[in-house]
């Protein structure tokens, strides 16, 4: 099984989802967004499959910065540019597993993904 997670290496949610997976002996790849980019592509599927409102989080600093004609014309098109442009404004972490997607980090459900 490939295990991804895909976030920003200074967040403090990433943080604690990195350290429980490290102290769980779980073997992932982690992709920062910021320093390593985001690909369109796996952009594009993870919209797909989780939608732009799911994954956009309105409530960091980067969306809170935005011009209110942004904000107020967002929609599928216009999210995915926001978010390949900024990808601070994804939510995380995002927990890739195969063919799984699972944003934000919560103890108990890496215990039931990982029977840990």
């Amino acid at each position: 099984m490939t295990i991804r997670l895909y976030g920003i290496k200074n967040c403090d949610t990433v943080k604690k989802a990195r350290k429980w997976l490290d102290q769980h002996g779980i073997d992932y790849h982690f992709v920062d967004h910021r320093a390593d980019g985001l690909d369109p592509a796996e952009l594009q599927h993870w919209l797909e499959r989780l939608g732009w409102e799911q994954l956009l989080n309105k409530r960091g600093t980067t969306y809170r910065a935005l011009p209110e004609a942004d904000k107020a014309n967002l929609g599928p098109d216009t999210a995915a540019a926001l978010l390949q442009t900024h990808p601070a404004m994804i939510k995380r972490p995002l927990l890739a597993m195969d063919d799984e997607l699972h944003l934000g980090f919560k103890p108990e459900l890496y215990s039931r993904l990982f029977n840990k």
